[in-house]
């Protein structure tokens, strides 16, 4: 986790303008592919350019990039909501191979992770590989060629050697499903798709949802909303945030000496992979994390009810872990209640609990979270012998090393089945994919190979053991959370350290595959 380029020193800039189309239009027709590559991406997001960047630099340079938005950034371009920031800290929450010493702060708003997302476009020179407004729509496989085809929405088709999957597991949005939802007549606002012209000054606002989104959403709503109304299904555990400002002499010495930064990202990789004692599995360390929660919330709520309210009955890591420091003292502002009754339904104007109590409100804010791919595929995907991945998939997804999946040949996953952490950066993980995924490009191109998949036995054995893992887990231990399947099978997290993901990731062996040359 070496630093092998850094960011130029730009001081306080802000100034970065985001990369956007310049015209989604092509000449293509349907009948023949707008171009035949090497590799295609899909998503222009942190794992879209994080692999073009690692191609580029093995010598892989014939690259697309397919972008269904008109700007790069993937959640961090459409997550725009107020308070939105990261809860891992913006010195693992980046690159190793492009730090950057200019962070502001300890953890970092959305709209400077923004920033240093467009800093990898401009810096590596990616501008010329994506393609805007380009929707997949499906993929499909052909064992003859060797080639996959990439249609688009509008009917034209790319055609590639190999594919990446990086649209992310966090980019579509969900509203849930609530009886009379569609009948509500006033604003209805999620999370992950914002609305800044609506402006919410001397509103009755209701929010639905006390995940990782709203409890930075609610803080800053109660400076300027009427009121607020916080609908709880299961409170979370909350952990102190360590944030601070970044003084002009730590930039600096991160900037003269890029060594230092790396020791910083070093110290912080390693507190935050001693975290998996206490949330991956059921150890005296998960009493401790229980206890520190605990005082955050009894010296921040003074009410007896209210902290028994916010008290969760299940065990810290089963659901995700929250960090926060104004999220409590936000709830027991005199224009925030929180509602702990179920939701009903909603009417015209208002939501309805189960008590009987209907409280009018102007807005609704849904912070309900994304539809995470557990099961199924967010377009068709089609592999060897019309196999179709959704439909494997319907049960729960799995994968080899969660990048590569039998009857997929030459197609890679970044965040796929299994690999999502529950204590340190995802950036961590996403780039240990990343460098896998580049490892077996560079084979399939330097040894002419046409079709490359890994073989059924060997993806089973590997998905055995991940399972019997996280049958061991807080995850596995009885709480509903979006990581399980509606049946309870974990296709989401990796059951283990980041070090161990990270050595699984640096074994790359033919053997496991099965290998037919052009």
């Amino acid at each position: 986790m070496t630093s092998q380029a850094a960011i130029t020193p730009t001081p306080g800039n802000t100034s970065v303008k985001p990369l956007k189309a310049a015209n989604a239009k092509t000449s293509a027709t349907p009948t023949q592919p707008i171009s035949v590559v090497n590799t295609l991406i899909i998503g222009a997001g942190f794992a879209g350019l994080g692999s073009a960047i690692r191609l580029k630099q093995a010598g892989l340079n014939d690259i697309v990039i397919l972008e269904r938005g008109s700007e790069v950034g993937g959640t961090w371009r459409d997550n725009t909501y107020p308070g939105a920031a990261c809860d891992i800290p913006s010195n693992l929450y980046s690159y190793s191979f492009a730090q950057n010493p200019n962070w502001s702060r300890g953890f970092s708003g959305s709209p400077e992770i923004l920033e240093y997302v467009h800093y990898l476009v401009n810096n590596f020179k990616l501008n010329t590989l994506i393609k805007f407004n380009q929707n997949v729509a499906s993929l499909s496989f052909a064992e003859q060629t060797g080639l996959w085809t990439i249609t688009l929405s509008n009917g034209e088709f790319y055609q590639a050697r190999t594919v990446i999957s990086a649209a992310g597991p966090l980019s579509n949005f969900i509203f849930p499903k609530i009886a009379g939802l569609e009948n509500f007549k006033g604003k209805k606002i999620h999370s992950a798709n914002w609305d800044h012209d609506y402006d919410t000054t001397g509103k009755r606002i209701a929010v639905i949802g006390t995940g990782a989104s709203a409890i930075q959403i609610i803080p800053e709503l109660v400076k300027t909303a009427d009121f607020v109304k916080v609908f709880q299904r299961t409170p979370g555990w909350v952990t102190p945030r360590p944030d601070y400002k970044t003084p002009e002499w730590n930039k600096a010495i991160f900037r003269k000496l890029p060594a230092a930064q790396t020791a910083m990202r070093q110290a912080l990789y390693w507190t935050h992979e001693s975290m998996a004692l206490a949330v991956i599995w059921n150890s005296p360390l998960t009493k401790v994390a229980e206890q520190l929660a605990k005082s955050h919330l009894n010296r921040q709520v003074k009410d007896p009810w209210l902290r028994r309210q916010l008290t969760p009955d299940f065990k810290i890591g089963c659901k995700r872990v929250l960090v926060s420091n104004d999220y409590y003292p936000a709830l027991q502002k005199p224009n925030c209640k929180l509602i702990t009754w179920p939701i009903v339904k909603i009417t015209e104007n208002a939501v309805q609990t189960m008590e009987g109590i209907e409280h009018d409100v102007d807005c609704i804010v849904f912070a309900t979270g994304f539809d995470v791919s557990k099961s199924g595929t967010p377009f068709p995907i089609t592999g060897l012998n019309g196999r179709n991945l959704g439909e494997e998939w319907s049960r729960g997804a799995q994968a080899y090393k969660s990048i590569n999946v039998s009857g997929f040949p030459n197609l890679f996953f970044t965040f796929g089945p299994n690999s999502g952490p529950g204590h340190n950066s995802a950036l961590v993980y996403m780039e240990s994919q990343i460098d896998y995924a580049v490892r077996v490009i560079k084979t399939i191109v330097d040894q002419d190979i046409k079709v490359l998949d890994v073989k059924a036995g060997v993806q089973a054995k590997y998905n055995k053991e991940i399972q019997k893992r996280l049958s061991k887990t807080n995850w596995n231990s009885g709480c509903k959370s979006w990581y399980l399947t509606e049946d309870g099978f974990n296709s989401t997290m990796y059951p283990g350290f980041a070090t161990q993901y990270q050595k699984q990731m640096k074994s790359f062996d033919l053997n496991d595959y099965t290998a037919t040359a052009v």
